[in-house]
């Protein structure tokens, strides 16, 4: 026997106002708490040298100053590789990193996941048993094939693995197997062609997915220090910029924290505007056949 629950027209379930209050109250004990990081960091970047060593340490800076701008930038200026190439190094693999990894990731997952062909099943297991491994377990793998193309010390070691990260083909998979079969050949009808329909159709419908995706690749190639792939000073990324000026020693406090400031700010900035575009492509254009 199969229970009907009806609801009668006009009438809206919803929370009491005192369970709203406490939902409120709870989201924000957990926001305040994970802002704190970010608040704390911003101070640091603000406190002089003495303030940075008190103990106990103060939460928030008392004498703010723009030494350690200061400090950092006549830092970087003596060093023989200036500091805007270190940003340019970070901007550069970030970039073309996400890119590359969105478009190679979702021309991928189109095939596997609207167009059935001998030995796609087989290839998508593949792709998700790859998820299992950590990145030290494949880094040998790919310094091993790095070296045999010749791209160790260049940006290629760093981004070519980037393209072929699993997580994406993965993810975009997932999201393109919920758009209708019905709107794909009715554009096939229409006389659209597999690119058109996959630019025009396809990459608008997943935009929640591809912008995931932005998040979670750029996040990762901004901090990279360029691991075991780059020597080369010139070609070295701002993490590791902050690694050498933290490695001077206590005097070098103050432009470390500026550093690490600028380190996440820009990704948290990324985050919080692809957060809102996914928010507002999931409530808008969300379809189900």
């Amino acid at each position: 026997m199969r229970a009907v629950i009806s609801v009668r027209p006009g009438k809206r379930l919803n929370r009491s106002p005192l369970g709203d209050l406490f939902l409120f109250l709870f989201l924000g004990a957990f926001g305040a708490f994970m802002v704190i990081p970010l608040v704390y960091t911003i101070n640091n970047a603000f406190k002089p040298l003495d303030e940075l060593f008190l103990f106990p340490p103060k939460f928030f800076v008392r004498n703010p100053t723009m030494d350690n701008f200061f400090d950092l930038f006549h830092l970087m200026a003596e060093s023989w590789v200036p500091f805007s190439r270190y940003v340019f190094n970070t901007v550069f693999i970030t970039a073309v990193g996400t890119v590359g990894h969105v478009v190679l990731a979702s021309a991928a997952a189109y095939p596997l996941a609207k167009h059935k062909f001998p030995g796609s099943r087989l290839l998508f297991t593949v792709v998700v048993l790859s998820l299992m491994f950590s990145p030290h377990v494949t880094s040998v793998p790919n310094y091993v094939i790095m070296s045999w193309l010749g791209w160790i010390d260049s940006y290629a070691a760093i981004i070519v693995p980037a393209f072929a990260a699993s997580l994406g083909l993965y993810l975009m998979k997932q999201f393109m197997e919920q758009i209708p079969d019905a709107l794909l050949e009715a554009a096939k009808i229409d006389g659209a062609s597999e690119y058109r329909i996959f630019w025009q159709i396809v990459m608008p419908l997943v935009k929640p997915a591809w912008l995931t995706l932005v998040i979670l690749l750029f996040q990762m190639l901004w901090g990279t220090n360029g691991g075991n792939f780059i020597y080369s000073e010139e070609l070295k990324t701002m993490n590791y910029a902050l690694g050498q000026i933290l490695a001077g020693g206590i005097v070098r406090a103050g432009p470390g924290a500026f550093v690490a400031l600028l380190m996440m700010s820009v990704p948290i900035t990324i985050f919080v505007v692809s957060q809102s575009n996914i928010i507002e492509t999931m409530a808008s254009s969300g379809m189900k056949e």
